[in-house]
């Protein structure tokens, strides 16, 4: 089942008289319970592509479909709407709410919409994450390790149709980068959880379903892991 298609998506800045193309011409798709990784050096686009596909930046044209709607065309308040329950999206540093707790920021997407948290969903995210015994800590108190579980618990808490990573775990140490991969393995193959990572982390890469490569904002390279 096809969740996510991208077509011939094109981000363009403006430097002085020059023309920057950050993403030239992209197109892909992405199946349900897909792994994806996306790499490339500095500067590639990765995390440009991403952030359009998460919604939180417009490209200059192109389509992006999410289960079927163009987010593209969406209003800014039902662009909002779709961002909360259909994408969940990981950054480097945490963005975590320093004055709520872990089972607050976990649910706290749920909570601005006014609705009920599901308790069992929470538990078993919190299962997931490892957190059992740090459900009322505040993230001054959690390593960075655990803060950002906290993050990828708070992206799972709505089961979003796709979650997108950007380069998740460069602000971690080695021991617990290996955590947060073996995490994503883990959501991917209990849960079913599509996921888009952009990294330079070569272990998530390894981990992955499918590897895309981006060069100067264009896909050179589109390869299943054997």
């Amino acid at each position: 089942m096809e969740i996510l298609k991208v077509e011939n998506l094109s981000k363009n800045y403006k430097l002085g008289e020059s023309l920057i193309k950050a993403i030239d011409n992209v197109s892909f798709k992405v199946e349900k319970g897909e792994f994806i990784a996306i790499i490339g050096a500095s500067g590639s686009g990765k995390s440009t592509l991403l952030h359009m596909i998460g919604g939180v930046d417009k490209p200059s044209s192109g389509e992006i479909y999410i289960e079927g709607t163009d987010i593209v065309k969406l209003t800014d308040n039902q662009l909002a709407a779709i961002r909360r329950s259909k994408i969940g999206i990981i950054y480097q540093f945490y963005n975590l709410i320093q004055t709520l707790n872990v089972e607050e920021n976990i649910t706290l997407p749920i909570l601005l919409d006014n609705k009920k948290v599901n308790p069992k969903r929470l538990d078993s995210i919190i299962s997931i994450l490892n957190l059992e015994n740090r459900r009322k800590f505040f993230p001054s108190q959690l390593s960075g390790g655990q803060q950002q579980r906290v993050a990828i618990g708070r992206s799972l808490i709505y089961s979003p149709s796709i979650i997108l990573a950007d380069e998740p775990t460069g602000n971690l140490d080695s021991k617990n980068s290996d955590i947060i991969v073996n995490l994503f393995k883990e959501l991917n193959k209990k849960l079913n959880q599509t996921l888009i990572i952009a990294t330079h982390n070569l272990e998530i890469a390894k981990q992955a379903d499918r590897i895309l490569e981006l060069k100067d904002g264009k896909i050179i390279l589109d390869k299943r892991n054997t």
